[in-house]
């Protein structure tokens, strides 16, 4: 059962005492000579307004508490929640400061306990009503939401990139927290990650020559998850020269048989490496000892020939860290001698 009514006493106590907080550090101030303003932005098809940055927010997921991170907001933050992997050395103590309100997905009972002002994820899917509440709900309860941009392609301009998505998503938080230039910065600097990766395209044989990659995201009951045609890696193998061998379906990441990863024999495999998350099957050594142990996929050139590259597979999915992904992919095209 919820308890809408709950939540509204907690964030009406929490904006009554954010004018008394003190920023933590100095990482997330606001442009200089800022006055105060009412800033909106829309967020896959919602339009957000502030009159005053955010000062309670919680990230629903690892990827927006690390979107958040980069742009110097920890102590701005009342939580964080559902964290899927290690983390990075750079964020440590960043993480050390904010509260872990679930360390999986978040309910409604966890949110309404960091009393937020506002709320931000990385997909749709958390803002049910099992998980922490429709955005509706939240919106009646004057919580503004924000979803990445990445995963509402049909409210996004044809044609733009899921990097441009992801960049869009810094400049619109630098925005609504009045941290316009760092986040511009970030973009900036993400934009040249990804100028650099797709050098390497001018670089690689193209038409029937150019070389296809299975990505293999897990291996679930002895089944293959690979990259679909919709998810972020059709995207960096597009920028980087390559197929994916798996770009027909409609999917992120689809459930496939590994008789049909044989049938398309890629050139090379991109590996994510879940070891942390801990499931069966996740760690790169256990998808490699499954393709090696195969009775079919064994015998693909690419594993034959040890074609596999290693990814963090967090990076595999949109977020501030995925051009970190996409330069391991262009250095290892080079490595397997696919760039001329």
């Amino acid at each position: 059962m919820r308890h809408p009514t709950r939540l509204g006493v907690a964030l009406t106590l929490a904006l009554a005492t954010a004018g008394c907080s003190t920023a933590a550090g100095g990482g997330s101030a606001a442009d200089p000579g800022s006055p105060a303003r009412t800033a909106s932005v829309t967020s896959c098809g919602q339009q957000l307004s502030f009159a005053q940055p955010p000062r309670r927010a919680v990230a629903l997921d690892q990827t927006s508490t690390e979107t958040l991170f980069e742009l110097g907001l920890q102590d701005r933050m009342a939580g964080t929640a559902n964290l899927k992997t290690k983390i990075p050395a750079r964020y440590q103590a960043a993480y050390a400061e904010v509260p872990v309100i679930a360390p999986k997905i978040a309910t409604g009972e966890q949110l309404r306990s960091a009393a937020p002002d506002f709320v931000v994820g990385g997909s749709a899917d958390l803002f049910t009503p099992d998980r922490a509440g429709t955005r509706e709900e939240l919106d009646a309860l004057k919580v503004p939401t924000f979803v990445s941009a990445v995963d509402c392609p049909s409210r996004n301009p044809a044609g733009t990139t899921p990097f441009e998505l992801l960049f869009s998503d810094y400049e619109k938080l630098g925005t609504v927290f009045g941290v316009r230039q760092r986040a511009g910065e970030l973009a900036a600097e993400q934009r040249a990650a990804v100028a650099a990766a797709g050098a390497t395209a001018a670089k690689v044989p193209r038409g029937a020559d150019r070389p296809t990659v299975v990505y293999l995201y897990s291996v679930f009951n002895g089944m293959p998850y690979v990259a679909g045609g919709t998810g972020l890696p059709s995207e960096m193998s597009r920028i980087v020269g390559a197929k994916n061998a798996f770009d027909d379906i409609d999917e992120d990441w689809p459930e496939v048989s590994w008789e049909e990863v044989a049938r398309r024999d890629p050139d090379f495999i991109v590996v994510g490496d879940l070891s942390e998350r801990g499931r069966p099957g996740d760690s790169a050594a256990e998808k490699r000892a499954t393709m090696t142990g195969h009775p079919v996929i064994s015998k693909l050139a690419a594993v034959r020939e040890n074609r596999i590259l290693t990814v963090p597979g967090i990076e595999l999915d949109p977020s501030v860290r995925s051009v970190h992904a996409l330069g391991l992919l262009a250095q290892g095209m080079k490595d397997l001698g696919h760039v001329r």
